[in-house]
């Protein structure tokens, strides 16, 4: 996969050399408690080059690094579905604390997202964000995602029970 450039940023497969910066901007609570549970926390060395490892083997790209200078500061992932959903795919993001509220990840969306249409089979793609999670809700709605749906009490993070907000966007057919 070719690199996407945006303004401040550049969105490219992950480098073995992305494993030190993916685990400093990576191992922060504030970041974590957005994610799945899937996601350490800790965050460690170990971690970050399990993670590119994998990614470096995929067939097909669909987890970027979003990087800032020479630093991979974040992550961008599509997945397409299968079965009945083989039409869709979901979108997924994180950031280093230090780069929130500057556009990186609205504008990361906003370039994914013709990416995929154009290079998949997808007409939707659709983002699921914590209840709790309002600059992710702002993120999509910028990018023009649509809020479709809150699905109450869906999900259970550090202990706390919360509703799980659904966004998507349609391909121009």
């Amino acid at each position: 996969m070719a690199t996407i450039k945006g303004s401040k940023f550049i969105l490219r497969p992950w480098r073995l050399t992305d494993a030190a910066s993916l685990q400093r901007h990576a191992n922060n609570i504030n970041v974590a408690r957005f994610l799945f549970d899937r996601f350490p926390h800790p965050y460690t060395k170990a971690d970050a080059e399990r993670w590119v490892l994998a990614h470096q083997s995929k067939a097909v790209m669909t987890n970027l690094a979003i990087v800032i200078g020479d630093n991979a500061v974040g992550a961008i992932d599509f997945k397409q579905g299968d079965d009945v959903y083989r039409k869709s795919a979901s979108v997924g993001y994180w950031l280093g604390e230090q780069y929130w509220g500057k556009g990186v990840v609205t504008e990361s969306v906003q370039l994914i997202v013709p990416h995929v249409f154009y290079n998949f089979d997808i007409i939707r793609i659709q983002a699921t964000v914590n209840g709790n999670n309002l600059a992710s809700m702002r993120v999509l709605e910028k990018a023009g995602f649509t809020k479709e749906g809150i699905m109450r009490d869906a999900i259970t993070k550090n202990g706390e029970i919360m509703d799980e907000h659904l966004y998507a966007i349609l391909k121009d057919i």
